[in-house]
């Protein structure tokens, strides 16, 4: 469900949307508690309410805090192996000219062929590596098994190259992987995340202010902040689905790299 809304829905929109259905729903049942129970526009109960409210807002903050710091640096993680297999890619392209004009040709275009396959399949890796990327890369690499280096240069920048063909293969992998298995939070998460914002939201509604033109104001404010930490934890959780995710770009630019030497 979560990667359905990132993957659909804009992320302004989602925020907006976000807000619009909290900070509303908070405010109509703010309204009505203020009409059912009189009784708590007074400040009799305040004592209480802050004690709780400071301590529910504390843990709020604390696990809010943990959650996205927890997704941010998933999506680092992702963002640095995307950087990673693009990183040797580039390096590949670039040390192919110092082999024989036949090889170097090859080299490249086998290597643009392949990185031309991984973006094409960037958008689908949750269903596993495309066959056309599979084959790319396995054509890549009988071009090296076949190269025959005759001076030190090039016996040194092919050993360099295999080991780069290594990086971009395993950086594949993993973000194939990751792709696969991301299914957002668990369900333990959001249920941790949907009972303390509801707490936090319900204790500023029950909480004594007898103007409302004072209470109504501090409703929306703690609304707006749950409905856009609900929307950052929503952007966050699937690092290669969204607006917010990982893109292909260190794959673009091998793409430039070649097209343009």
């Amino acid at each position: 469900m979560s990667s359905w809304l990132v993957s659909n829905i804009p992320s302004g929109a989602l925020a907006v949307g976000l807000i619009v259905v909290i900070a509303g729903g908070a405010a109509s049942i703010q309204w009505y508690v203020r009409r059912r129970f009189p009784l708590l526009k007074g400040d009799a109960h305040n004592d209480g309410t802050k004690f709780t409210y400071g301590f529910i807002g504390f843990f709020y903050a604390f696990f809010i805090g943990f959650v996205v710091n927890s997704l941010w640096g998933q999506n680092n993680a992702a963002d640095a192996n995307a950087r990673a297999e693009g990183a040797a890619a580039v390096q590949m392209a670039r040390d192919a000219v110092v082999f024989d004009v036949g090889d170097r040709d090859r080299i490249r275009q086998s290597l643009l062929k392949y990185e031309q396959a991984a973006i094409a399949e960037w958008s689908q890796a949750e269903n596993g590596p495309s066959t056309d990327a599979d084959a790319a890369l396995a054509r890549l690499d009988k071009v090296y098994d076949g190269i025959a280096a005759k001076t030190d240069a090039q016996k040194t920048l092919l050993s360099t190259s295999f080991s780069n063909l290594d990086k971009i293969s395993q950086a594949r992998t993993v973000r194939l992987l990751t792709a696969r298995e991301d299914a957002g939070l668990p369900w333990s998460l959001w249920a941790v995340i949907f009972l303390t914002s509801t707490m936090v939201l319900g204790i500023v509604i029950i909480y004594g202010v007898e103007n409302p033109i004072l209470h109504y104001p501090m409703v929306a404010i703690v609304a707006v902040i749950v409905a856009t930490n609900l929307s950052l934890i929503l952007q966050l959780a699937h690092p290669y689905t969204g607006e917010v995710s990982t893109t292909s770009h260190p794959l673009q630019e091998v793409v430039a790299v070649l097209s343009g030497n």
